[in-house]
């Protein structure tokens, strides 16, 4: 597996990624794509959609399913009434913890913050680093700093217990902050909403506030029974939606595994109750193998079923989809995408105002006719089978992924590095991305030979034909070998050589990326060649 630092330099070097108002010094926790990375980031939204939505099969069962089911699509608003972030339970409960340095003045993230005991003589301190790849070697670093040591000298240091987060530990007298050079400078843990508040209107008063959405679901749950009625769907059924979500993050990290803005490709899944177990298994399935066929390693992926403490309030069973982020210490994890089991909570909680499936109705409030205003909508959410005629409020299933968290996972998990032979034969170090060809950024790159004799003419008539249906690059610019690796390392599957021989008989010379075999293709049959390789890839 790449460091970090590699797909840092990578991104930023090939116009992936960039750090957001860079040239002002940069805004913590947004990330502007590049060329390249608008590319693959529009490739990966575009095969969940169309794997997920378009080219789902209604009429087939697939396999592992309980039974057919059909997908529609739907774009919410950024923006949604305040009621529903209070009904969804947002207002109230969705915070993180944090804590404040007081010799730094720095503002971190409670359960990110993680660290160990360690004793010198006769004084313990609990050393503490932000969970990178390299925490351990950073905390022996910090305590040799703190007890005033030398290297040579590590060995009075006596490492107590493992590395745990620091809400494991009682007390913050004897805490060393991440950034701090004494003990005991951290706050006490508060509550942190983290939603954006924004306001409606020219005057702004707190009668015309809002948020920017934490999430597309709850779009998609009060779009219900319009769904339901305009598009004649019968459950078991999805709403699909792929669409921007703001956090405000305390400490936004590691590159875009954790920002302020990004984007969302959730599916909010309606079941008979009776079902729900079978199709939260059948989801799990579904998402990972998804990941897999796309070209993720599968030895870096795995399920992991939450804990009972872990659960949201809402949740009858939650399980992420993770990944080894190149970021985390050897044998973690991070988040890639959650499948979870919400049962009614969300349309109880839009119909009724419940904050949770065992709590009492929200506070009763009165209309100034007398008659009761609930803090949910008192609309009918049920649904009602039109061949059994039962009334019953639906389950759902939620697979969510994260755009830019599969952008960055797919990057990790392509970026190579090997041996090539360059333009004179010599083994020369090439760094590659085997992207998957449905989300390389060009299918192909169009290359002739030389710049004159002729090929750039046919390269360029070449390019111009395969652009009518396959996003392709044209590159006419330094020795051909130079140019191979160009398109090794930002992904391009197969790169198409214009030579003598193509003026000829009309042939080219198709080189696949992986293998770095070249056979020879009439130029007239490159679309279909191209289509049946990325079909087999």
């Amino acid at each position: 597996m790449s460091t970090m630092d590699e797909i840092v330099s990578l991104c930023k070097r090939r116009g992936f990624l960039f750090q957001s108002s860079e040239i002002y010094g940069g805004l913590q926790g947004f990330w502007d794509y590049g060329p390249l990375g608008v590319e693959l980031k529009r490739n990966l939204k575009d095969a969940w959609w169309q794997d997920m939505v378009s080219a789902h099969d209604t009429l087939t069962r697939l396999p592992g399913s309980p039974s057919q089911y059909e997908m529609v699509g739907l774009d919410s608003t950024i923006i949604t009434h305040p009621q529903v972030w209070k009904c969804s339970g947002h207002y109230d409960m969705f915070h993180d913890y944090m804590v404040d340095c007081r010799e730094s003045k720095k503002r971190y993230r409670f359960d990110q913050i993680r660290g160990q005991w360690v004793r010198h003589r006769e004084e313990s301190i609990f050393v503490t680093t932000l969970g990178d790849s390299n925490e351990l070697e950073d905390i022996q670093r910090r305590a040799l700093k703190f007890f005033k040591l030398r290297p040579k000298d590590c060995s009075e240091l006596l490492f107590e217990g493992p590395v745990v987060s620091l809400d494991k530990v009682g007390s913050l007298e004897a805490v060393l902050g991440p950034d701090a050079k004494a003990a005991g400078t951290l706050t006490e843990p508060r509550e942190f909403n983290l939603m954006f508040k924004t306001t409606l209107g020219a005057v702004g008063g707190e009668n015309e506030y809002a948020f920017l959405r934490p999430e597309t679901a709850q779009g998609i749950f009060v779009n219900f029974r319009n769904v339901v009625d305009s598009s004649r769907v019968s459950i078991p059924f999805g709403i699909a939606q792929i669409g921007k979500s703001f956090r405000n993050e305390i400490t936004p990290r590691n590159f875009t595994f954790r920002s302020r803005e990004f984007e969302q490709m959730e599916i909010e899944f309606f079941c008979h109750p009776s079902q729900s177990s079978d199709w939260y298994s059948y989801w799990r399935e579904r998402r990972l193998s998804w990941y897999v066929n796309l070209g993720l390693p599968k030895d870096s992926l795995r399920v992991r079923e939450h804990e009972a403490s872990e659960l949201a309030h809402y949740s009858l069973g939650t399980a992420d989809i993770e990944f080894a982020f190149p970021f985390l210490p050897a044998g973690e994890y991070g988040e890639l995408e959650g499948v979870a089991h919400r049962g009614d909570f969300d349309l109880r909680s839009h119909m009724e105002g419940k904050l949770d499936p065992s709590s009492k109705p929200m506070r009763v409030e009165l209309n100034i006719d007398g008659k009761p205003r609930y803090r949910g909508s008192g609309k009918d959410l049920t649904y009602r089978d039109e061949v059994s005629g039962e009334k019953f409020l639906p389950h759902v299933v939620e697979p969510s992924a994260g755009a830019d968290r599969g952008v960055l996972a797919f990057l990790c998990g392509a970026y190579q590095e090997d041996f090539a032979p360059d333009e004179n034969g010599e083994l020369k170090r090439r760094i590659v991305l085997r992207l998957h060809p449905r989300l390389s950024p060009f299918k192909a790159a169009v290359l002739p030979l030389v710049r004159k004799d002729g090929m750039p003419e046919m390269a360029k008539e070449v390019y111009s034909e395969l652009k009518r249906e396959f996003n392709v690059d044209y590159d006419e610019k330094a020795a051909i070998g130079r140019r191979y690796r160009r398109q090794d390392e930002i992904g391009t599957p197969f790169c198409i050589t214009i030579d003598g021989i193509s003026l000829q008989d009309g042939t080219v010379t198709l080189r696949d990326r992986d293998s770095l075999q070249q056979r020879r293709v009439r130029a007239s049959d490159l679309s279909g060649e191209l289509r049946k390789a990325i079909r087999a890839f």
